[in-house]
């Protein structure tokens, strides 16, 4: 049956018999030449490693459990927010609460009773990733940071594993396969991570709730693929998809010769701090902003400062559709895309607190103020999310 050049499951399908149920379930699958038999019985013995139960694992994992993949890991530490289920399917209102890798377990259970499912419900990080890796046939990556994506990589090159990635942002995504030495890394096509506050998050940017479900989809299929030893899988290819445009582009993605990790001369030979190669302390997905003493403020100073009349001039950086859900009253509006242009309509004399969503575009525009003069400035520490949680519960929060 195999077509590709390696057989990620060894000798272990040969001991692996479906029962009649499972006969019956995967009845569509069996009459498919590609699969039959023996590729269901592989899809039984595998086990695949999935990395978040989030916007990408939740199409990823319900159709790998749906095809009959015998072992799924989750790795998945976060709580399930309202937020989520515009495109976090494996989730429902009532799990909202409830930690991700309950609700997600629950699903995949009850879609198949078969399935083993076993939780991490911690971060994985350079101690613990080549031992929980070591146990798996496949790792898909469905994270949305690159600390982990390159701690992924690097794990994944270190033991010979291949990784299905993917990645979403707005109405744009991504997906390919890496596993050298069959072909590139993750570091051939990425050799360095972008600076932490240039690549806005979806929490930031936002994404089109769909979307994670088509890319989803195409890590699942490249998995049983991967799994069953048939088809071109994305191996030295990047699928890029727009959206918008309803479109598929690919991209060749070579090998780099002098890739640090899986070239002939690597000078990577053990995983590394991954949040420092990256340029990133405390939580990333909202990178701790460098400001000297006295310039940050907190929604309570803010409130006591209005509340005493010496109020600053507030400078709210987020993008209009923003502006029409929440606001701070009295508030200036220039998006941090206009601000370079817009500089004329502020005057340098007087405080101004800068707030966005929870303090990363703030921080850009306080560095991008400071470089043309400005020096009474102050940023709102928690964005307007930190507002109206501690001071107007009654805004909507986004």
């Amino acid at each position: 049956m195999n077509t590709l050049p390696f057989d990620l499951l060894g000798g272990r399908v040969g001991d692996t018999q479906l029962t009649a149920d499972e006969i019956k379930r995967y009845a569509r699958h069996l009459i498919m030449p590609e699969v039959a038999m023996e590729g269901q019985s592989r899809l039984k013995a595998s086990k695949v490693l999935c990395i978040g139960a989030g916007g990408l694992g939740s199409p990823l994992t319900l159709y790998l459990a749906a095809a009959g993949v015998g072992t799924i890991g989750l790795v998945d530490f976060d709580v399930v927010d309202i937020s989520n289920l515009q495109r976090q399917i494996i989730h429902a209102t009532p799990d909202v609460g409830r930690p991700k890798i309950d609700s997600a377990e629950e699903k995949l259970k009850a879609l198949n009773p078969d399935l083993a499912v076993v939780r991490y419900e911690f971060p994985i990080n350079s101690e613990n990733a080549l031992d929980i890796f070591a146990g798996y046939d496949v790792i898909v990556d469905g994270t949305d940071n690159f600390p982990t994506r390159y701690l992924v990589n690097d794990a994944c090159v270190l033991l010979g594993k291949p990784n299905v990635y993917g990645s979403i942002f707005r109405f744009d995504g991504q997906a390919s396969v890496f596993f050298p030495p069959h072909g590139p890394c993750y570091r051939c096509l990425y050799p360095e991570p972008p600076p932490p506050d240039l690549v806005p998050n979806c929490a930031e940017g936002g994404v089109l709730g769909i979307l994670p479900g088509v890319i989803g989809v195409i890590q699942a299929t490249e998995t049983v693929k991967l799994i069953l030893g048939t088809g071109r899988t994305l191996i030295g290819r990047l699928l890029l998809y727009d959206a918008l445009d309803m479109s598929f582009r690919e991209m060749k993605v070579r090998k780099n010769p002098k890739c640090p990790i899986c070239g002939p001369e690597p000078s990577i030979k053990s995983l590394i701090d991954y949040q420092e190669f990256c340029g990133i302390r405390g939580n990333e997905t909202a990178p701790e902003v460098n400001l000297g003493a006295g310039e940050s403020i907190s929604p309570l100073e803010l409130k006591e400062l209005i509340e005493n009349g010496s109020r600053p001039f507030v400078l709210d950086v987020r993008n209009p559709e923003e502006i029409s859900i929440c606001r701070i009253a009295g508030s200036t509006v220039i998006p941090l895309p206009e601000l370079p242009n817009r500089l004329g309509e502020l005057d340098p004399s007087i405080p101004m607190v800068v707030h966005c969503k929870s303090g990363v575009r703030s921080a850009k525009a306080i560095s991008l103020l400071k470089s043309a003069g400005f020096t009474r400035l102050s940023n709102l520490t928690g964005g307007i999310l930190a507002w109206i949680k501690d001071v107007e519960p009654s805004l909507p929060s986004y």
